[in-house]
C-alpha cells in the first residue's frame, strides 16, 4: 500500500535561472526531446535513447512516485523561456533515496544541472524532512560527479548500476543545511503552479 507523503511542497521550486515543477503528461513531447537523444542518454539509465512511448511512461510513473511519496523527478524549467529543458529530483531506490538530474544538451556547461540539484537538495532537507541523500554518478561521467560535489555530496565508494560501475555519492543532512536552506522551498508568487498529481 502506498504511503501518504509526510508534507508536500509548494511548487514551483524557484532558482535564479530555473524552476522545478511536477512533469504533466502534456510535457511528453518536450521531455522525448532530452530522452530520445541518444547523447543526453549514454550515462543515464541503461545507456541508451527511448522511445516515445517509454518517455509518456517515465512521466507517469514520476507523478505516481510525486503522488505516492511527495517527491519524484521534477520537470527543470529554463525561466528565461519558459520551456522545458531537463529533469532533477529524488526518487526511492535501492541505494535510498536517490537524488538524479537530466539536461538537455543545450542547457549543458551553464551551471543549470547544479542550480536545479541544490533545488532539490533544500526541498528533501527542509519540507521532505528526509535525513541522507544518496546519488550516483556514471564512472565515465566526471562532469555529473563535480556537480554532486559543488553541492557537497561526498564519494562513498563505487556500485554497479545499470550493469555499468558508478561512483556513489552521500549527503547526510546537517545543521547548516537546517538553518541555511537557498530558496528552494519559497514560492515565487508569479510563477505559481499548483501540484495536482
Amino acid at each position: 500500500m502506498p504511503r501518504t507523503p509526510r508534507t508536500s511542497l509548494v511548487f514551483p521550486l524557484v532558482g535564479e535561472r530555473v524552476l522545478l515543477r511536477p512533469f504533466e503528461q502534456v510535457d511528453a513531447a518536450a521531455a522525448h526531446g532530452i530522452y530520445g537523444d541518444a547523447v543526453v542518454m549514454r550515462y543515464v539509465g541503461d545507456g541508451k535513447a527511448v522511445s516515445p512511448a517509454t518517455t509518456t511512461q517515465m512521466i507517469t510513473d514520476y507523478r505516481r512516485h510525486q503522488s505516492e511519496r511527495g517527491f519524484a523527478f521534477w520537470a527543470v524549467i529554463d525561466r528565461g523561456t519558459g520551456g522545458l529543458i531537463g529533469d532533477a529530483g529524488l526518487e526511492v531506490t535501492r541505494f535510498g533515496t536517490e537524488l538524479g538530474y537530466t539536461l538537455a544538451r543545450d542547457a549543458w556547461g551553464r551551471g543549470l544541472a547544479t542550480e536545479a540539484a541544490q533545488l532539490c537538495v533544500d526541498a528533501a532537507f527542509g519540507p521532505l524532512d528526509i535525513p541522507r541523500l544518496v546519488a550516483v554518478a556514471d564512472a565515465e561521467n566526471p562532469a555529473s560527479a563535480r556537480v554532486l560535489e559543488k553541492i557537497g555530496f561526498a564519494a562513498a565508494g563505487t556500485v554497479t548500476a545499470y550493469g555499468r560501475p558508478h561512483r556513489r555519492f552521500a549527503l547526510p543532512r546537517s545543521d547548516q543545511h537546517a538553518d541555511g536552506l537557498h530558496r528552494a522551498c519559497q514560492p515565487d508568487k508569479g510563477l505559481h503552479h499548483e501540484d495536482r498529481s
